[in-house]
């Protein structure tokens, strides 16, 4: 007798910390004219890239994140890291979201790329892919200069994420050295 199983609902797995994180190419708004340019991986080879997912466009706690990211570009930029934000809708959902003003319930222009990831392959490689409700959980995730899977944070879909928090992270993991509890740039490390 054999048995059939499914991991229909089965939870992705997470990528490994300290490993390569899980390569990706998804369609994207970098030309939101066209919505044909692409953004992968390896695109952001030689610097460090903060990759972070939302459920869906359109919806309330998204929009807060997503603008407070843009707003605050220039401080990542200034660490020498990209941003990428991605969710399960299409580029065109977003380039819709993006057109529609803040008022009217949209986000207005964000400043940098927002990828769609309607396959969801990109969301379940890096293990935040809900497959019961096809969502992508709130995950973020700090990818070094070679790659490698740095920082990694999943929340539940009604939590949001802080910019500060981030900024911390990402400064203390270029600190180079052991940054205990609420360590802040320019204090010594262990």
């Amino acid at each position: 007798m054999t048995t059939q199983t499914t991991n229909a609902l089965a939870p992705s797995a997470a990528p490994k910390m300290g490993q390569p994180a899980p390569s990706f190419s998804m369609l994207s708004t970098k030309n939101p004219e066209t919505l044909s340019e692409k953004v992968s991986l390896d695109d952001y080879k030689g610097k460090w890239l903060m990759l972070f997912f939302w459920p869906f466009d359109f919806t309330f706690v998204c929009p807060t994140e997503i603008i407070a990211f843009s707003d605050r570009y220039d401080e990542f930029l200034d660490l020498d890291c990209e941003i990428v934000g991605a969710s399960v809708d299409s580029v065109y959902t977003h380039r819709a979201w993006t057109n529609t003003s803040r008022d009217s319930g949209g986000i207005g222009p964000i400043r940098y790329p927002m990828g769609g990831d309607v396959t969801k392959d990109v969301s379940r490689a890096y293990g935040v892919l809900d497959e019961e409700s096809g969502a992508a959980h709130r995950g973020l995730f700090i990818i070094d200069p070679e790659g490698i899977l740095r920082y990694q944070v999943v929340t539940d879909m009604n939590v949001g994420r802080s910019v500060d928090e981030t900024l911390r992270v990402l400064q203390a993991l270029q600190a180079g050295g052991l940054c205990p509890a609420n360590w802040k740039p320019g204090q010594k490390t262990l």
